[in-house]
C-alpha cells in the first residue's frame, strides 16, 4: 500500500479500486500503517484520506525510497499503479462512492 500512495493522498476507495480488496481488508491494513506511524490520516465528512509520513518515523524516506527502487519494478506493482492511475483519472469525473 506504501507504494501505492507515494506523493499522493489517497482515500480508502481509491486504494480498493487499485487493489481490488474489500473496504474492510483496505481499512484494517492502513489502521496498523498508522498505528506503526507510516502513513498519517485525515477526515473530511465521512471519507478518510491517507498519505505517508516519511518524517514522522525514524529513518523513513531511506525505507520508503529503498522500497520503491526494489518493489516498483515487480509486475503485481505496475499492475497496481495501473489500476490505481486508471482509478484516479476516473474518479476526477465523478465523487468517491
Amino acid at each position: 500500500m506504501a507504494l501505492l500512495i507515494g506523493d499522493l493522498e489517497l482515500c480508502v476507495c481509491d486504494i480498493m479500486a487499485a487493489l481490488d480488496l474489500p473496504q474492510s481488508t483496505v481499512s484494517r491494513h492502513l489502521s496498523s500503517l498508522r498505528n506503526a506511524g507510516f502513513v498519517d490520516d485525515r477526515r473530511q465528512g465521512i471519507w478518510m484520506y491517507y498519505k505517508l509520513n516519511k518524517k514522522g518515523i525514524k529513518h523513513g524516506a531511506i525505507l520508503f525510497d529503498f522500497l520503491e527502487t526494489n518493489f516498483v519494478t515487480l509486475s503485481q506493482t505496475a499492475r497496481d499503479l495501473d489500476l490505481l492511475n486508471a482509478h484516479l483519472a476516473t474518479k476526477k469525473k465523478t465523487q468517491c462512492s
